[in-house]
């Protein structure tokens, strides 16, 4: 069990240390400049994942106002295929990451000259910003060519080993066999002890301290801070896992959320649980705009000693959460019976295993778009090597 802390963003909780993180370039000095920069960056953001953040995060770098074009429903049938997140749901995740200051709902999937100085003129855009993978319309032209002919285009590096045609593969891959899909749909049997073979989840994340101070807010609580706490796997996040937080920390000053291991999540879960791994996991809650500070590795049950070193003042708990399959004891018991657990109704009723089941539903739509995805990179990148000679 890790906390942020503990790579030396905050010591509120272990002694009062202070350093400096604008010397490291970490946190960058804020702009004298009277004018502020606004950077535009659009995406469709479907199975929203701490890619996308990091490619918001480095936007966001590049101005002083980030302003994020949400891809609509259609568009994305259109050229990418069916999207698994509704854009309301979208919508919700887009605008509760930390780096986002506006979000324009109708976003074209193509930036056409005209979308282009409605960018410049009504939104008062200075820079448009995409990751340096292609991003092709069906007759293989690059969507951003109006942004870089006007010269008003930036990139930024794409986070390696994470995209959302990766993520729907692994949730097919983890799912495929029928004695998941039983599980996934309600199935409370427990499996027999041989059958207890840890599915392993191909990722090429490699997480790196410097990442994470990225991704956190760089300060503590105070000495009179009201801390509260939530705890769970946080798989796959969604909206509901948003709308929970943003509940959460609603009730205090500082929001300390604890993120379940892989080995807890799956020993309360099931092997094909979890779909992303810890790290994964860690980045895309400590990109929400509402979290404070994460444990990373939190235990399944909260002992008192986690409340006292923590000085938690509230533990909550959703209504609407992903069932243990297998655990007989209550994690909160203790919180309970010192009187300070709280169970909060649930603004949504989306779950990991609903936007799973959604997949699944629509097997062979996401197959034939993880499909399409892939031979248009390769050609791109064929093409791209043909052209430079490398």
């Amino acid at each position: 069990m890790v906390t942020a802390a503990l790579l030396g963003l905050s010591t509120s909780y272990f002694g009062g240390m202070t350093s400096s993180w604008s010397n490291l370039g970490i946190f960058p000095k804020k702009r004298s400049c009277k004018r502020r920069i606004r950077v535009y960056m659009d995406g469709c953001f479907d199975l929203m994942h701490y890619g996308h953040a990091n490619a918001l995060r480095q936007a966001k770098a590049l101005g002083d106002e980030l302003v994020v074009g949400l891809v609509s429903d259609e568009e994305i049938l259109a050229n990418k295929g069916p999207p698994v997140l509704s854009m309301e749901e979208r919508l919700t995740l887009v605008s509760g990451l930390k780096w986002v200051d506006e979000v324009i709902t109708d976003a074209p999937y193509a930036i056409t000259e005209e979308f282009l100085n409605r960018l410049f003129y009504e939104y008062n855009i200075d820079y448009v910003i995409h990751g340096d993978d292609p991003c092709l319309l069906p007759d293989g032209t690059d969507a951003y060519a109006a942004a870089k002919k006007a010269g008003r285009y930036k990139q930024i590096k794409r986070t390696e080993g994470v995209s959302s045609t990766d993520i729907v593969g692994r949730i097919m891959s983890s799912l495929k066999d029928q004695k998941a899909r039983e599980d996934i749909n309600g199935t409370d049997a427990k499996p027999q002890e041989e059958n207890k073979t840890k599915v392993s989840h191909l990722s090429q994340f490699l997480p790196t301290s410097r990442r994470i101070v990225q991704f956190s807010n760089g300060k503590g609580p105070g000495p009179d801070a009201r801390i509260v706490y939530i705890d769970g796997a946080f798989d796959l996040f969604h909206a509901g896992h948003v709308e929970i937080l943003k509940k959460a920390r609603q009730l205090g000053d500082f929001l300390l959320v604890g993120i379940h291991s892989d080995e807890t999540v799956s020993s309360q879960r099931g092997n094909h649980f979890p779909i992303m791994h810890l790290h994964e996991r860690s980045l895309s809650v400590l990109a929400c705009g509402y979290v404070d500070e994460v444990i990373i590795g939190a235990p399944w049950e909260i002992t008192k000693d986690m409340i006292t070193t923590f000085n938690i003042s509230a533990v909550v708990h959703g209504t609407v959460a992903e069932k243990s399959l297998y655990s007989e004891r209550d994690s909160y018991e203790v919180p309970k019976s010192m009187g300070i657990f709280h169970l909060l109704e649930s603004p949504k009723a989306i779950t990991t295993t609903s936007v799973a089941q959604r997949i699944m539903a629509n097997h062979e739509a996401y197959v034939k778009r993880n499909a399409k995805k892939t031979q248009s990179e390769k050609k791109y990148y064929e093409q791209k090597t043909y052209v430079t000679g490398d």
